[in-house]
């Protein structure tokens, strides 16, 4: 487990913004250094087994290192600049083994081959990583104040950050299912000791565990924002702590997501080179994808303009992934190519659906079927569905909450399919009247967190209430669904 943040105490708050106008007094000095001494020790710097009272040797070395992880002048002077950056809200995992691991790096980086082997054995002891390449996620709640649309594109944002630069997979697991890292939001004391209670604005802002336990904890009482405008920006601490949860220790290069104190929103890429080294010196380099989708800082500013009930003054763009400009066969937790996930599947799926009972997923073809828990098939082989009156070709499928069935949609019909997914319960099919304002023939079908269905076909999107079995709105899904990140509100680029 790791340590939170913490600001130094009043005294030496009081000194370094001009309380104190006299020179400090050998009484103040001897305060100063223990209190810094007390940081260096949480974060790492100083052994906890060493005396009370280190050395000046062992003092000074920790300053330095110190220094030189936060890339201030490298002294090992307790100096005003020092003392300062001691005050900054920062990360609250601890920065041990940082110089040693980002060292190791840089001799990879010039040394070549042999370097690199040893690279790969040192990361691969106990804990410091996952042992696959597909992980799931789950955004247990949010702050308060914050709309829910947003917070969800800048968690998928933050991950996708570290998918596109190495064979890392992400995708978020359904409510009631397991997943493998899970963003969690608390107030004070949350059991994770009382060292490590939260204390609302400045102060802790966040803290996580590397693998495999796979958590990350944000203080709900912080003065979240999505804007760099204003608050602290929560899509960079997110990204920050994920980077954790996957593994990453902090890193000393400038502008480095995973440095100590959180990176500021610019026009530069926001991973650096350090930060892309590190995640594939774990997982690799990204399989049968470019690694141009680094994107710069400027397009993630503004996450509160995503939220798809404020639509004024968006600049729509068409650009985008494959799928943005042409129809799907279908769709399951997320728009992305299937193929790239299940392998095995063949291609031109014809309806595809989770189950959020136990989070497995569904994919149908002519008159069979496929079983998948994570990536893993469950069948072995895909069986023959026609048997249980399941109909060939379905157009689309779906697990409807209310009856805790998977559905599929053939033409002006839909069956509700008994668990398991292979025989049709009885008094079905039923006709589409059911459902009112849904058209004939969708493609595809997705619950969405806030209780409502999504279907669509072609370019267009219906949304349905899932209480009256009512369509009330529709649209283009491409250009009014910011989610499927086909556009963003401010650059008018895409983001994925």
């Amino acid at each position: 487990m790791v340590a939170l943040v913490g600001l130094l105490p009043p005294l030496l708050l009081l000194l370094l913004w001009g309380g104190l106008d006299a020179k400090p007094t050998e009484r103040l000095d001897q305060e100063l250094r223990q209190e810094a001494e007390v940081f260096l020790e949480k974060y790492g710097y100083l052994n906890e087994h060493i005396s009370k009272a280190p050395t000046s040797t062992q003092f000074s070395n920790a300053v330095r290192e110190f220094q030189w992880v936060s890339q201030l002048p490298v002294s090992g002077v307790l100096d005003f600049a020092t003392l300062r950056q001691m005050t900054r809200p920062r990360c609250g995992v601890a920065d041990t083994d940082s110089h040693a691991t980002w060292t190791e790096r840089i001799s990879a980086l010039f040394a070549g081959r042999r370097a690199k082997m040893r690279r790969k054995k040192r990361f691969a002891k106990q804990g410091n990583k996952w042992y696959k390449q597909h992980l799931s996620y789950r955004l247990v709640n949010w702050p308060e104040h914050l709309p829910e649309p947003a917070v969800r594109g800048a968690v998928r944002a933050a991950f996708q950050l570290w998918s596109n630069v190495s064979a890392l997979e992400f995708w978020e697991a359904p409510a009631t299912g397991p997943a493998d890292i899970r963003l969690t939001f608390f107030q004070g004391d949350h059991n994770d000791g009382l060292d490590n209670a939260f204390d609302g604005p400045g102060g802790a802002l966040a803290h996580a565990f590397l693998p495999r336990r796979g958590e990350a904890h944000f203080d709900q009482d912080e003065r979240w924002s999505l804007s760099r405008r204003r608050g602290r920006n929560l899509f960079v601490v997110l990204a920050h702590e994920i980077g954790h949860t996957l593994g990453l220790t902090h890193s000393p290069a400038p502008r480095a997501l995973m440095a100590p104190y959180y990176k500021r929103l610019g026009r530069d890429a926001l991973l650096s080179w350090d930060d892309v080294l590190a995640v594939q010196s774990l997982y690799g380099k990204p399989l049968g994808r470019s690694m141009a989708a680094q994107l710069p800082g400027k397009l993630f500013t503004d996450f509160e303009a995503w939220d798809p009930h404020n639509s004024q003054g968006r600049h729509r763009e068409t650009r985008g992934p494959k799928y943005c400009h042409s129809s799907f066969d279908a769709i399951t937790a997320e728009p992305r190519t299937l193929q790239e996930r299940w392998a095995g599947l063949p291609p031109n799926i014809e309806a595809a659906a989770v189950s959020l009972e136990d989070g497995d997923f569904y994919f149908f073809k002519g008159s069979r079927c496929w079983r998948f828990r994570g990536s893993q098939p469950v069948w072995g082989l895909p069986q023959l569905c026609r048997a249980g009156g399941l109909p060939r070709h379905p157009d689309a499928a779906l697990f409807f909450p209310p009856l805790h069935r998977l559905i599929l949609f053939k033409g002006t019909r839909y069956y509700v399919l008994a668990p398991g997914g292979l025989q049709v319960e009885p008094y079905y099919p039923r006709g589409l009247r059911d459902w009112e304002g849904l058209p004939e023939e969708v493609s595809g079908a997705l619950p969405r967190p806030d209780g409502s269905i999504l279907f669509f076909r072609d370019d267009r999107y219906w949304h349905l209430d899932q209480a009256k079995l009512r369509v009330t709105t529709s649209g283009r899904w491409a250009t009014e669904l910011p989610w499927m990140g086909c556009w963003h509100a401010n650059s008018g680029g895409t983001l994925f």
